[in-house]
């Protein structure tokens, strides 16, 4: 068997396109889509980070602000930038670069931003919604699981799904989404035992624990559909001997690719999305902003 590819970066392409049709509607009918992003500390992968998001989101339209804080900020003085963003009232989106500096929360500060302009989802109220299944902002990374497993035609009603990490931004919530689309659920997690008798009654398997290759050849069943969300830095030696560093993912490709019926690579697959689905919860904020004033 060789699995079919979900490509992650084809899929987000539609989605853009999608995106970038009703930031015009909402500009013509409305006024312009803003995205701020805060960066505390300049350092360089956050600038890269920063300029990649400034050109996906001018791209579609989508006006977007870098606010950099010095380093050495303290926790009432970001807190203080957070809720004047909350209150501007052309401030779209609001979303936070993380590593913060040493001493500063991440999750007092995420759960500052009001839930309407949450783009990234991570405010309690929008996770907690989830269990309602009306978030007001989805978390994106969950989201773009659930639509790359939409838009790829995977047979979700009646299938069981397991999803191997339990974290509250990723695992968690793609959980919720997979119950919401009626598959029957198995979460998996630090504390499980005999991980492979689960995942290889997997129809659909996502993967979402942060180490690299961990799920192999062994913990698959023929046929699945695997999600890989795991994006892992590694140093390797190549055949002539250098070392080389590659991007994996928490899914041996090379093992699992040929018993899958389709699988995610990485890069490529839910990363692509995910900055996709950014992009949509952007907008979608915008809407619900203006309804709410309504």
């Amino acid at each position: 068997m060789s699995a079919r590819i979900l490509d992650g970066s084809a899929l987000a392409a539609e989605v853009r396109a999608e995106v970038a049709r009703n930031v015009a509607a909402h500009r013509a009918a409305h006024g312009p889509i803003r995205l701020c992003a805060i960066l505390a500390g300049s350092d360089q992968a956050g600038q890269l980070y920063a300029r990649s998001q400034r050109k996906q989101c001018e791209n579609v339209g989508i006006a977007y602000e870098l606010i950099e804080l010095p380093h050495d900020i303290s926790e009432a003085r970001l807190r203080d930038e957070i809720d004047r963003l909350n209150a501007a009232p052309d401030v779209t989106g609001i979303m936070l670069h993380l590593p913060l500096p040493p001493g500063i929360e991440p999750a007092a500060a995420q759960y500052r931003i009001d839930p309407y302009k949450d783009v990234e989802g991570v405010n309690p109220a929008n996770i907690g919604l989830l269990f309602y299944g009306q978030p007001i902002i989805a978390p994106c990374t969950a989201l773009a699981v659930n639509e790359l497993l939409l838009r790829s035609g995977a047979a979700l009603t009646g299938a069981h799904a397991v999803v191997v990490g339990q974290g509250r931004i990723v695992g968690k919530p793609i959980t919720m989404f997979l119950l919401e689309n009626q598959a029957t659920v198995t979460a998996c997690h630090a504390a499980t035992r005999d991980l492979c008798s689960h995942t290889r009654e997997a129809d659909i398997l996502v993967v979402a624990v942060g180490r690299p290759r961990t799920i192999t050849a062994r913990h698959v069943k023929a046929g699945a559909v695997v999600v890989d969300v795991g994006i892992n830095s590694v140093v390797e030696r190549d055949a002539g001997g250098s070392d080389v560093r590659r991007t994996v993912g928490d899914v041996d490709f090379t093992e699992v690719a040929p018993l899958a019926s389709a699988i995610t690579p990485v890069p490529g697959g839910v990363g692509p999305m995910t900055v996709a689905m950014l992009l949509r919860n952007t907008v979608e904020a915008a809407r619900k902003q203006l309804h709410r004033r309504l």
